[in-house]
């Protein structure tokens, strides 16, 4: 009989403490990393719509840029590169100019990326595609163009950020309006934008 005691007892004991040891594990240990699903989410989409500069070089005898809108959309690979499609229309004068010159331009290309210091984030990018200018008299009015950009990011959420950045784009027009000939001339746009930047 005190055998039989004895063993219940014993076979008592882990009965009562394995629901104890089950109840700690619920709650994980302060400092371990959270289930995925709690994890922070990845966006690998990004546009945004907003105030765009472009000066205005292809244009002779004028004496200043043109404001407008830019626009991009962009989809991420990986934490650092990008690929991306830009657009912007210019119509408005900041000063006189010959004739009612409108550009708009459509690019396509890479963007490396990186965080550099809490919210503030830069990029580097390349563009490859066409600028168009009318209203003025130069013929042909577009041309392939291309050229890089730099800039910086501020995250206001993990959705929204604001976008500061400029772009140097080169681009090939004529010497002269009346050339007959067409001969094309280099020119050289500084381009700038302020942007809001939307991530989904």
């Amino acid at each position: 009989m005190k055998r039989t005691l004895t063993h219940s007892i014993w076979a008592a004991i882990p009965a009562l403490l394995f629901p104890l040891a089950v109840a700690g594990q619920a709650a994980p240990a302060s400092g371990t990393t959270p289930p995925a699903d709690q994890a922070e989410k990845v966006y690998k989409y990004q546009a945004s719509v907003g105030f765009g500069y472009t000066s205005l070089n292809q244009v002779n005898q004028s004496r200043g840029g043109l404001e407008g809108v830019e626009f991009y959309v962009a989809r991420d690979w990986g934490r650092f590169f990008g690929v991306l499609v830009d657009g912007g229309y210019y119509n408005t004068s900041i000063q006189s100019n010959p004739g009612k010159p409108v550009v708009d331009m459509g690019f396509a290309g890479p963007e490396l990326h990186a965080n550099l210091y809490g919210p503030v984030s830069g990029y580097v990018r390349g563009l490859l595609g066409a600028e168009h200018t009318g209203g003025e008299s130069a013929k042909p009015d577009v041309s392939f163009a291309g050229g890089f950009g730099i800039g910086l990011q501020y995250s206001l959420s993990p959705r929204i950020l604001l976008r500061a950045g400029g772009d140097d784009i080169y681009s090939s027009f004529v010497l002269d309006p009346q050339h007959l000939g067409y001969s094309p001339h280099k020119r050289s746009n500084a381009r700038a934008e302020l942007a809001v930047v939307f991530r989904f």
